[in-house]
């Protein structure tokens, strides 16, 4: 059986996570699930990859949220184990060592936008919405909808989202702070792999602990949080690419990085 998530290279360690579930908006399905996390792990092991696009096969949905078609067929265990489920499977995405960039192709509703808000960035299409509307249907979000959209867009943005299950378009998402690019629908891909190799062609080794460091210090104090870069950035000090970074700045060329 082909797998719900593909994984595959769209630039010079530039690497395209696509979920393919185009008929159903790309609903996480407890099988989709599955793959996401299995895909997830592997990109873990693959020190190759350097960023990571997320989006979602077709041009109408990056991911509607959970299946609710398989989900009416639950017992209230089962729902509450689902959710689980995604909130778990979203850490995983949100785990990932490297940079992770949501790439919002269309529609994110629910357990899809949490999952974008798992993303490091989000680069957004302008004829895309994105919404938590979960408590148009009596549940709230689930999957860490209430926590990072609100580090992310502040405490009464967030409650506006939540409370009223509005849906935003681009310019408002852009606007709040929710997304940090946004693009005609037409220009979207390019761009977005042009910021990842962007980002791709820097050091590798940098790159993972400046991720390491910001995530690791955005909650703790101020004193804590310098500790926690000191240490990143010492893990920086005796790699190749640090003198190929010094030896190319010298010879007035590009450096070739290899995450050494």
């Amino acid at each position: 059986m082909p797998s719900l998530v593909s994984l595959e290279e769209v630039e010079p360690h530039v690497y395209l996570l696509m979920l393919k579930r185009p008929e159903a908006a790309n609903a996480l399905s407890i099988r989709l699930l599955d793959d996401l996390a299995e895909k997830a792990e592997e990109i873990k092991r693959r020190p190759e990859i350097r960023v990571v696009l997320i989006t979602g096969e077709g041009n109408k949905a990056f991911c509607a949220g959970a299946d609710l078609k398989e989900r009416s067929t639950m017992s209230d265990d089962e729902v509450i184990q689902t959710v689980r489920k995604i909130g778990d499977t979203i850490r995983l995405v949100e785990e990932i060592p490297v940079p992770t960039i949501g790439l919002l192709n269309g529609v994110a509703f629910g357990g899809g936008l949490e999952l974008a808000l798992a993303c490091d960035l989000r680069i957004m299409s302008t004829s895309a919405k994105v919404g938590l509307t979960e408590t148009s249907l009596a549940i709230i979000p689930g999957a860490g909808g209430t926590q990072r959209l609100t580090k992310l867009i502040g405490l009464g943005k967030a409650k506006a989202m939540i409370y009223s299950a509005k849906a935003v378009e681009a310019d408002r998402a852009h606007k709040l702070g929710l997304v940090e690019y946004i693009h005609e629908p037409q220009f979207l891909m390019q761009e977005a792999k042009d910021f990842a190799s962007t980002i791709a062609r820097n050091g590798p080794v940098a790159i993972r602990q400046a991720k390491k460091a910001i995530n690791e210090g955005f909650d703790a104090k101020l004193e804590d949080g310098l500790k926690i870069e000191r240490a990143c950035y010492e893990k920086t000090i005796p790699t190749s690419d640090r003198i190929e970074g010094l030896q190319a700045f010298k010879e007035k060329r590009k450096p070739e990085y290899k995450g050494e």
